[in-house]
């Protein structure tokens, strides 16, 4: 059963949800919908992270990033250096 719901949002918010939304041809009611269905959504007994093995889950939190580290930077860099025409490995 559907209910109507009125929400306070910012202007810019909004407009940008709007434009996702025409951009996955749904409504803003459809995503909003769907977003408060997977936040709230439990499995009976069971978070989503216990759904991990046991080896993943001793991963977690093995290792850390310094602060500054920026991934896109990284693989931005990455990228270069894979294909530049001379690799730093000499090959």
């Amino acid at each position: 059963m559907d209910a109507k719901l009125t929400l306070k949002l910012d202007k810019e918010v909004i407009e940008r949800a709007k434009r996702f939304a025409r951009q996955y041809n749904t409504s803003l009611s459809k995503l909003v919908e769907r977003y408060f269905d997977q936040i709230t959504r439990q499995n009976d007994d069971e978070s989503e992270l216990t759904e991990f093995t046991p080896l993943v889950r001793s991963l977690h939190g093995i290792a850390s990033l310094p602060s500054e580290f920026n991934p896109e930077e990284a693989y931005f860099e990455y990228l270069l250096e894979k294909h530049s025409p001379n690799p730093k490995d000499g090959n």
